[in-house]
């Protein structure tokens, strides 16, 4: 999911569009064709200079944009068949606290502890 703030020349693309990346596909029902037809019409839709803000990367950068990553991110550049493939070749690690995660995120971040 994405919130785009027009007037502000922003959006926030949680882990759908990274930096020179793209979220996961591999797991809780991903689907890497929808992913990409969802950057593309939507998110690579607005101006090129509005501004990115993903939820998260892991080299330390906040901010790209649309020209940026419609020019460099190395697995959005490709079609969308080629796309697919790398994300089905990833071969990544099965996250370590998906399992406590997600059913924490179903209640916006609360999960009881053991007392």
């Amino acid at each position: 999911m994405t919130y785009v703030w027009l007037e502000q020349g922003m959006a926030f693309t949680g882990d759908a569009l990274l930096i020179r990346g793209c979220g996961r596909t591999d797991f809780q029902q991903g689907d890497s064709g929808r992913l990409y037809d969802s950057v593309h019409q939507k998110i690579f839709s607005l101006p090129p200079e509005t501004l990115l803000f993903p939820a998260h990367d892991y080299t330390g950068q906040t901010v790209t944009s649309v020209a940026e990553e419609k020019e460099h991110n190395p697995r959005l550049t490709k079609r969308k068949s080629d796309f697919i493939k790398i994300m089905e070749n990833l071969n990544l690690p099965y996250p370590k606290q998906i399992d406590r995660a997600v059913p924490a995120n179903l209640l916006c971040g609360a999960f009881e502890t053991a007392t």
